[in-house]
């Protein structure tokens, strides 16, 4: 048995004692969430060029999508389709996540398949589904641009090449945190920002065990885990999407996904890597009966969603 499942399984022996195992303050002497740093920029002119980049439809086969048109900066970083739909209608297996915040996750992508947001950045680009380019496509266009050029010229010694292109994105994407949310300010010290309904739902979210998954500072995205963990999750018995099993042919990983971030959530639905689940309450109930084995009650689920809500910190500040 691995170390996170003999967690999984302490953990739901602590809940059927009704033990608040989600309270690390008794464990490791402070709280599961931790606040969004402010953004540090190294080199403005490398984020301004990766934001024009991150918005140009030149990356795409027909210059018809961009990196914005699936993560919109004015819709929260997502789509709001129950799964991407890239050029020619093309539709793929899963529900776009947000990219603000990105650079706080250990891993890229539902299934976690690279680590750094270069990598990330890259793939869209040529994926058929996606944007269905090439990197010679690419280049050839924007090579033909006299301020990419320029620009290209300034900030690197290989001007406009693959790498340098990945690294300006993913060094744009780097500025998309949303520090200072009403419980960010909570915790910071400022009582006050939140209030005692949203302090109910944060201790309920700890009670029910809810932070052993989602924690740290993106309030997830940091472990992997599978919808189903105490009762068998029935949809996944058609759903084609393999999961983290399709990178790693361990049948251990089947249906295992990167646990998503809860920040900034209420803006974010559909939910899940299928997009199956349209409102919190929804999610925060289902979260209940299949991770947890419980019945949630509906005042408790309305409580909890205050306080998800509270992790909202758009339109940046």
């Amino acid at each position: 048995m691995t170390i996170f499942l003999r967690l999984v399984a302490l953990t739901s022996l602590m809940i059927s004692l009704n033990v608040c195992i989600a309270d690390y303050r008794l464990i490791a002497g402070k709280e599961p969430i931790l606040p969004i740093p402010n953004v540090k920029i190294t080199n403005q002119k490398k984020v301004d060029l990766g934001k024009k980049l991150f918005h140009d439809v030149r990356l795409s086969a027909n210059n018809t999508f961009s990196c914005a048109t699936c993560h919109s900066l004015e819709n929260a970083g997502v789509d709001h389709l129950k799964v991407a739909v890239g050029i020619l209608g093309r539709k793929g297996l899963r529900n776009t996540p947000t990219v603000y915040n990105s650079s706080l996750h250990f891993r890229q992508f539902w299934d976690g398949r690279v680590k750094s947001l270069e990598e990330q950045a890259a793939m869209p680009i040529t994926n058929p589904l996606e944007m269905g380019s090439t990197w010679k496509q690419v280049l050839a266009k924007l090579s033909k641009d006299k301020d990419y050029k320029k620009a290209f010229s300034a900030l690197y010694d290989a001007g406009v090449n693959k790498e340098n292109i990945l690294d300006a994105i993913a060094e744009f994407e780097r500025t998309l945190l949303t520090p200072n949310s009403p419980f960010d300010l909570y915790l910071k010290g400022d009582k006050t920002a939140v209030n005692e309904a949203t302090k109910k739902g944060y201790h309920l979210f700890k009670s029910y065990g809810c932070s052993s998954c989602h924690q740290g500072v993106a309030v997830g995205a940091n472990l992997y885990e599978k919808l189903g963990v105490v009762i068998h999750y029935k949809p996944h018995d058609i759903d084609p999407d393999p999961g983290r099993f399709k990178q790693t042919m361990i049948d251990e990983h089947r249906h295992e996904f990167k646990v998503p971030s809860l920040r900034n959530i209420e803006l974010t639905a559909p939910y899940l890597h299928d997009g199956s689940i349209g409102t919190l309450e929804e999610v925060v109930s289902l979260m209940g009966k299949y991770q947890l084995g419980r019945v949630i009650p509906s005042d408790d689920i309305s409580s909890i969603v205050l306080f998800l809500k509270s992790l909202t910190a758009l339109p940046l500040k």
